[in-house]
């Protein structure tokens, strides 16, 4: 019988469910990569929505997306994971501080791998759009939350896939908005962002429980063989 040192940061109620959309969310990713690869331009969705240019949004609205957009820079970033990280360990629960920095480091290195592989831009050759990294990045840490704050809860499946599927939209939504609104990313990146990140953390979630879970085991047959 496995023996958990912790509880999951990936509940049992919602794998089943979580699993079948980060596989949608892959098969998302994948799709919008092959169809915009090596493009420039924004395409029929895209210009559907709104056509990026840099007076998509003016004051007071520019100020707002500025100030979410700052979440996805490197200094915002850096704020959001170590107070993440900090709660966690104040909560002594190592696992789920593993997953904060785990579930943000995979799927930001994930979109540093794919944009180069798809090859799209924005505004010029150097501009690397899809998919988009900040919306990527506010996305899994939003899953992340939800995720902890499911697992100290105790929050069933219903209860527990709305809170998950509500972070993920209130976060991609608000980073998206920001980012089409100030002209870095096309619609479309946004979504293959945001659906990267759904892709990817529950994914991470049910590796750091299996990690764990396993690290867990051999610290305890060590301890039952040195009181033999």
């Amino acid at each position: 019988m496995t023996r958990r040192s912790a509880p999951a940061v990936l509940p049992p109620s919602l794998r089943a469910w979580l699993g079948l959309i980060a596989a949608l969310a892959a098969l998302v990713v994948v799709g919008l990569g092959v169809l915009y690869a090596g493009h420039s331009e924004p395409g029929r969705v895209d210009r559907w929505i709104v056509e990026p240019t840099a007076d998509s949004v003016r004051p007071p609205w520019r100020r707002v997306a500025l100030a979410t957009d700052f979440l996805g820079e490197p200094a915002g970033a850096a704020m959001l994971v170590v107070a993440a990280v900090a709660g966690c360990l104040l909560l002594r629960w190592p696992r789920a501080a593993v997953l904060v920095v785990a579930g943000v480091a995979l799927t930001v290195g994930t979109v540093k791998l794919l944009k180069p592989l798809v090859g799209r831009t924005i505004h010029g050759d150097g501009n690397l759009s899809y998919p988009s990294g900040h919306t990527a990045f506010l996305t899994a840490f939003a899953l992340v939350v939800a995720l902890i704050a499911i697992g100290r809860l105790g929050l069933g499946r219903t209860a527990g896939m709305s809170l998950v599927l509500a972070a993920a939209l209130v976060a991609g939504a608000a980073m998206g908005w920001a980012q089409v609104a100030l002209s870095a990313h096309y619609a479309t990146d946004v979504l293959g962002g945001w659906c990267t990140a759904l892709a990817v953390v529950p994914a991470t979630a049910w590796l750091v429980d299996r990690m764990a879970d396993r690290l867990g085991d051999r610290t305890a047959n060590a301890g039952r063989l040195e009181h033999r």
